[in-house]
């Protein structure tokens, strides 16, 4: 094969790493394929002065890459999976879910305290609706302050703006080597993950005969499993930036387990579940769990938040 494959990505310093590393693989399985990245500047790039639930919500990270995918600028898109909304446009599809990176939350402090022990009227930084719910939720005394920026760009502003800690994706943190800055990994019981969080979506377009199988191979079937469970749950809720929506899901004994969450942005109403079943019914455990959530009482809480999706909360 002459042309060469283009693989589009966001130009941050973690999106760049995923970009490369998908290049890598598929470098070394098929080294005969010329493999060059595009850097695409996307919405969410540009506007860093407005809150995300504010302009659209999260979708805004893909939206151009997308277009590019589907004009045929770009073979292959790479994300972040916890950046993808719950709906593929038509013409491209999910190509491969790689192995899973760590999918929970880290907490990193100035002093070095760990999330329980901070004082009360600390300052913490999130740029997720989720995480301020869950942090209310645990610590009502503390402030929630919405941050905007890239992962290294937020870890800047924990030195030269008003923050006591900063809560981050520990995948992203890892991937860029800066574990030594991690105060706590926070547990699941405290602060649930995104759906797909710690994952990478390889987006390409739909029956591609020479990508598509080239893609596969990169593919982690019990990942793959796991995310689509946490992304079936997504899509019943309808959540997106706006809404306060967690899962987790893990496979153990051959067995699935999916834990989810939705919440108000204040964390003072908390609906939680939990369900189990086969590997191969994982999407519809998660579909089954959002109706049993929104049963009791999840579905009066996302009616409330539409009212205030748009007054300057952040994702």
């Amino acid at each position: 094969m002459n042309n060469p494959i283009r693989i589009g990505t966001r130009g941050s310093k973690l999106a760049l790493w995923q970009a490369n590393w998908t290049k890598s693989f598929l470098e070394k399985k098929f080294a005969s394929t010329p493999i060059e990245l595009t850097i695409i500047k996307t919405q969410g790039d540009k506007i860093l002065d407005v809150p995300l639930a504010k302009v659209g919500g999260k979708g805004l990270f893909v939206k151009e890459i997308e277009d590019a995918l589907l004009t045929g600028r770009i073979d292959i898109a790479v994300h972040s999976m916890k950046d993808m909304p719950a709906d593929i446009p038509a013409g491209l599809c999910i190509g491969a879910i790689p192995e899973r990176e760590n999918p929970v939350d880290v907490f990193i402090s100035r002093t070095g305290a760990g999330f329980t022990k901070m004082p009360a009227g600390s300052v913490i930084g999130t740029s997720s609706l989720r995480r301020g719910a869950q942090l209310r939720h645990a610590r009502p005394d503390i402030v929630i302050q919405p941050i905007r920026g890239n992962l290294d760009t937020r870890l800047k502003k924990l030195e030269s703006e008003n923050f006591d800690a900063l809560v981050l994706a520990a995948a992203g943190v890892q991937r860029l080597n800066l574990e030594h800055k991690i105060t706590e990994y926070l547990d699941a019981t405290v602060m649930l993950p995104a759906i797909g969080q710690g994952a990478l979506c390889v987006e390409i377009r739909t029956d591609d005969p020479t990508v598509g199988p080239m893609v596969a191979a990169m593919n982690h079937a019990s990942t793959h499993a796991v995310v689509s469970g946490e992304r079936a749950f997504l899509k019943r809720l309808e959540g997106g930036c706006q809404v306060p929506i967690a899962g987790h899901g893990t496979i153990s004994n051959n067995t699935f387990t999916l834990t989810g969450l939705v919440a108000d942005v204040d964390g003072s109403q908390v609906v939680k579940g939990q369900k189990s079943g086969p590997i191969a019914s994982s999407e519809t455990i998660g579909i089954d769990l959002a109706e049993e959530l929104l049963a009791r009482g999840a579905d009066k809480i996302l009616e409330q938040l539409k009212t205030i999706a748009n007054e300057g909360y952040e994702s």
